[in-house]
């Protein structure tokens, strides 16, 4: 790949990482500044993803057609435009406004992405250390925003943090540049006959038992991710009994983590099987659950005020973050890099499409036991669908030996 088109790709996700995983930090300023409860709040990931599972289902099998370097750019420009609406408008609805429209350029973006990872990669292996790399850099950019909104935010000031949306909307129209002026050699995308047999075609992927096992897998990893990571700032705020600030920052550790986790599945994956790193992480996983996590909650913090009093507890249940990392980018490769390159725009509108309604689905359901249950036992929760997904692993992989997609 040449180094601009890989330039373009990363900072992309980038900046898209920052402004999709936002919505943790904005539901916690929804609660305190517009004056709504949990499961209202909980509404902004609906909003956010929705349009991401639509809009996929809608462009995705004839994204070949517009252009992977069109899409990208058409996104920015609409999330450009939706920053400065949130800056302007500061309202609930507003917010609203703001998630479905980077959910809109988040589907054109990260299909685009991902079947170009495609075209530049020759094997399954070259193709899980991209995607894995990418998805890491997608982590860190998280992070990034876990500093960057405390940054802007001013206690004196209710309407500060704001301006954190004048920030991104400018590096989304410097990315935009970027990609503009890079070149991008799509010649070897070969679309289907028509617009009706590309449509068919992703409908036609559904029907495989193998797609089905895999997308169900996406589904669950992603109610797992999203419900911890949209939930973690609030977790800290009320459980941790952390300043505001500091327990947005805090959540960067599962971030950071994630980032980590997926950099080094990079490497992993030249090493051993995608099943066996994707094993242990998962049953590390469910064991942080089950051991760390009790003792996060019963924590007698005291009165925190800076980073340097928050015991060491506080920082270890976000470390989960490190073993649930490799599932997404590995079971995304695994399916993609088995299927005809021309196969990798739909295919990726299906991957897009279930992640989104995992992450909405997820969130909600934590939001409802963040209410109903107490922050303190909410995310106990997540053992049903990680052993679910254990569960998947070894059917998906029992399948890819005995089917050829």
């Amino acid at each position: 790949m040449k180094p601009g088109i890989k330039l373009s790709l990363y900072i992309n996700y980038f900046v898209f990482a920052i402004l999709l995983n936002s919505v943790g930090i904005v539901i916690l300023k929804s609660q305190k500044i517009y004056g709504v409860d949990e499961v209202q709040a909980s509404i902004l990931e609906l909003f956010k993803d929705m349009p991401i599972a639509i809009v996929s289902f809608l462009i995705a099998s004839f994204l070949p057609r517009i252009g992977y370097k069109k899409s990208m750019l058409m996104g920015l420009a609409i999330v450009s435009l939706a920053c400065l609406g949130m800056y302007w408008g500061n309202s609930f609805w507003s917010a609203k406004m703001l998630f479905a429209s980077v959910g809109v350029s988040f589907a054109l973006i990260k299909v685009s992405v991902y079947s170009a990872i495609g075209l530049v990669t020759k094997t399954e292996k070259e193709h899980n250390s991209l995607m894995s790399s990418i998805e890491g850099v997608f982590m860190f950019g998280i992070a990034l925003a876990y500093f960057l909104f405390p940054a802007f935010n001013n206690e004196n000031d209710v309407n500060s943090w704001l301006n954190v949306y004048l920030l991104i909307s400018a590096l989304c129209m410097i990315s935009f540049l970027i990609l503009y002026f890079s070149p991008f050699d799509e010649s070897n995308e070969i679309p289907g006959t028509n617009l009706a047999d590309d449509f068919n075609k992703m409908l036609g992927l559904i029907t495989r038992k193998l797609v089905l096992v895999f997308v169900c897998s996406a589904f669950l990893f992603v109610m797992i991710e999203q419900g911890i990571m949209t939930w973690l700032p609030t977790f800290n705020d009320r459980v941790l009994k952390l300043p505001e600030n500091i327990s947005i920052m805090m959540a960067s550790i599962l971030a950071v983590t994630l980032g980590i986790g997926r950099i080094l599945a990079g490497v992993l994956a030249q090493k051993f099987t995608w099943l066996q790193v994707l094993s242990v992480c998962l049953v590390a996983a469910m064991a942080m659950v089950i051991f760390v996590l009790p003792a996060a909650v019963n924590a007698n913090v005291g009165t925190i005020t800076s980073f340097k009093e928050i015991p060491l507890i506080g920082f270890a249940f976000p470390i989960v973050g490190l073993f649930i990392a490799p599932i997404y980018p590995m079971l995304n490769s695994v399916v993609l890099s088995s299927l005809p390159k021309k196969m990798h725009s739909p295919m990726t509108g299906l991957i897009v499409i279930f992640s989104a309604l995992g992450g909405t689905i997820g969130s909600r359901i934590i939001g409802w036991l963040f209410k109903n249950m107490g922050a303190g036992q909410a995310f106990y929760y997540t053992l049903i669908p990680m052993s679910l997904l254990f569960g998947a692993l070894f059917l998906l992989h029992s399948m890819t030996k005995k089917t050829a997609l």
